[in-house]
């Protein structure tokens, strides 16, 4: 294990969990805090799941693009690659990472928007759905795997980690129903852990590279029509001149490489600068500072760019857009069916004593897959 800074998080109050627990003997000698909550995501069923619910393109569409399962992995190594390198705890980062992804519903983030307009318009005062705090939900109460508590019991630092946005309003509930706890940083409005903060841009450097790539698979964008973005255009005559022959999926795999990998050392070079600007030393500093992990200001601007390309030309395409429309009427129709009739749900559900949330809770879970099977059983009732 390589040296931890003394800015990375190893406090023990954020190795805290929920709930007490026996010694578990031998297993405390190999294993660290943090990895206990990685190996504990990585065997929970939400996790499983991620297998079958889509990014961009729709689980049943094609076996080569990225799911939220893959999401998650692409999202640890880079973590993990950029934690090494500023000294911070590695095992935090793939947690965080393998985790953050397992509230969201079906169908992306067309599924979360349906939910959250389904949860708001038939169910008013329930606060709506966000996938950030159902991720929370479900480490914390969800996941049945334990016989003295609910969910899987993990540490401060990981679910603060999870806990990447949240309303004012939500803070001061969290906050009221666990003092000092995983809201905490946003009612004193502090920031996060440096493992949180470069969590949270991985996932956004992962979603570009792995959208393009899935982009250009799918024939819905063309490679040549990505080089008008200065920093695709960058790599494509890098890699074209130094293999001139390459062309296909080699060259785009070449391209996506190098691109990822200059955002790596971007991220690398300019966290460790303003670490040194803002004289960085403790946790606690972190804390009080600005956001520490990021682009250079050249980068940032780049990658802006190359997501507002992609929202434009990929996630707004006409093809994209009417799938994610018949996902988003499946998810509301859903919604409405179980809540006029919640015998067709399963007991545990259905005898809930708060049944919009317990119905969003159990949409959130399904896969693609069985959303659909869901949805053509009461279409054929």
């Amino acid at each position: 294990m390589h040296t931890l800074k003394p800015y990375a998080t190893q406090s023990a109050r954020m190795r805290t969990r929920l709930h007490t627990e026996k010694p578990s003997g031998a297993a405390n000698e190999h294993r660290s805090e943090f990895q206990r909550d990685r190996d504990r995501i990585v065997h929970c069923t939400a996790f499983r799941r991620l297998v079958y619910k889509t990014q961009v393109f729709l689980n049943h569409e094609g076996d080569l693009f990225r799911t939220r399962m893959t999401h998650s992995l692409e999202v640890a190594q880079l973590s993990r690659s950029m934690a090494r390198a500023l000294g911070l705890d590695e095992d935090l980062v793939e947690a965080i990472a393998l985790a953050h992804d397992l509230g969201h519903t079906p169908f992306g983030h067309a599924g979360q928007d349906a939910l959250n307009a389904a949860l708001k318009e038939l169910a008013p005062g329930h606060g709506g759905f966000e996938h950030n705090l159902q991720s929370l939900r479900v480490v914390d109460a969800l996941e049945e795997r334990y016989p003295e508590f609910d969910g899987l019991n993990l540490t401060l630092a990981t679910r603060e980690g999870i806990l990447k946005h949240c309303s004012a309003k939500m803070a001061r509930e969290l906050e009221a129903n666990e003092p000092g706890g995983v809201a905490n940083r946003f009612t004193l409005k502090q920031q996060p852990s440096l493992e949180a903060q470069l969590v949270n841009l991985a996932d956004e450097m992962a979603y570009s590279a792995h959208d393009i790539d899935d982009g250009i698979r799918s024939g819905l964008i063309e490679m040549n029509a990505l080089r008008e973005l200065n920093l695709f255009e960058r790599f494509h005559s890098r890699v074209s001149q130094e293999y001139p022959a390459l062309q296909g999926r080699r060259l785009l795999s070449e391209i996506i490489r190098r691109l990822l990998s200059a955002q790596v050392f971007d991220v690398i070079d300019q966290t460790r600068r303003a670490i040194s600007v803002q004289l960085i030393e403790t946790e606690s500093d972190v804390r009080q500072a600005p956001p520490l992990v990021a682009f250079t200001p050249a980068m940032a601007q780049e990658v802006r760019e190359v997501k507002a390309w992609l929202f434009k030309h990929l996630y707004r395409h006409a093809q994209v857009s009417s799938k994610m429309e018949e996902a988003q009427g499946m998810v509301r129709e859903l919604f409405a069916a179980y809540l006029s009739e919640p015998k067709l749900l399963p007991d545990a559900y259905s005898q809930h004593s708060d049944l919009p949330r317990a119905i969003a809770d159990y949409i959130a879970g399904m896969t693609d897959r069985f959303a659909q099977l869901k949805w053509r059983e009461l279409q054929s009732a």
